[in-house]
């Protein structure tokens, strides 16, 4: 992804239980279609069980394109039996497992539409989350993809808060919402080097206040210090410094904008009414992103 995450998808997916899922249906297909075989050629006869069972077997013996084909095709042949479901299901899953992120979140997204009290829809839904989240860019790109994933998470810690993969998606939110902060320093950076103070203060503005629970909102502080303090504003330099020195008081960041304030001869110092002081509602702490 270039982001340095060691955050794995694949992994999360199999340690939340579709490797357990998918062993017991594979177990059984072996067991009940021991006789069945894929084949090159759609047989428009054979019943969904049949085809749910060679795509399992293709499914375990690493042909996941060959498995993609097997659950479309009972999907496509049986729309109304009961296989259906679980084929669309194992359609989504098998094109994660390719890398197929698109086709994934296409079959993902029709299962939650389709089958949105599923026990089953919670597991769609990670799964379109999990495919965006294998798609973040580098912090240099455009990072729409990026919340997008922030959105699909949000999904499912909403609508399915106690399955066993809004655990897991609770995390991955703030390894997302570091990234969206991160593409804010990036750019806000890009203007305070060139001196476009207000452009810069509006991108660490955002940091601080819709990610300050991110990584970055230390930096963003003593930016906004930075900026202030060069276009004269001094007492919101004053107070971003000071709420800075309040949460990070061994900060070298928070070293850095105190020596700039006193060799102008000024001191951190809060200003209650300052849009800083308003936007700070919680404690604020540095955030390990694995």
């Amino acid at each position: 992804m270039g982001m340095g995450y060691s955050a794995d998808p694949v992994a999360a997916l199999r340690s939340t239980g579709s490797r357990l899922r998918l062993a017991a249906a594979v177990a059984v297909a072996l067991t009940v279609g021991a006789c069945a075989s894929a084949k090159d050629e759609v047989d428009n006869t054979a019943s969904a069980d049949q085809l749910y069972n060679e795509g399992l077997v293709q499914l375990q013996a690493g042909k996941k394109a060959d498995a993609v084909k097997k659950f479309d095709d009972v999907d496509r042949l049986h729309p109304y039996s009961q296989l259906s479901k679980q084929a669309l299901l194992m359609q989504a899953y098998t094109q994660f497992e390719r890398n197929a992120f698109t086709d994934a979140i296409s079959a993902g997204q029709r299962f939650v539409t389709l089958y949105p009290s599923s026990p089953d829809a919670a597991y769609a839904q990670y799964i379109v989350a999990e495919s965006l989240f294998q798609q973040i860019p580098d912090v240099s790109r455009d990072q729409a993809q990026t919340a997008k994933a922030l959105a699909a998470y949000g999904e499912l810690i909403e609508k399915y808060p106690n399955s066993p993969y809004a655990e897991d998606g609770r995390k991955k939110v703030l390894t997302v919402r570091d990234q969206l902060a991160g593409k804010e320093m990036d750019i806000g950076r890009f203007y305070l080097k060139k001196h476009q103070y207000l452009g810069a203060i509006n991108r660490f503005k955002l940091v601080v206040s819709q990610y300050q629970t991110t990584r970055h909102v230390e930096e963003a502080l003593a930016r906004l210090v930075e900026c202030y303090y060069a276009m004269g504003v001094i007492n919101e330099a004053q107070t971003a410094a000071a709420i800075l020195g309040h949460n990070f008081p061994d900060s070298q960041w928070y070293k850095d904008s105190y020596t700039l304030l006193q060799n102008g001869g000024y001191e951190p110092n809060e200003d209650k009414s300052s849009w800083i002081s308003k936007s700070i509602t919680q404690p604020l702490k540095s955030v390990k992103i694995l």
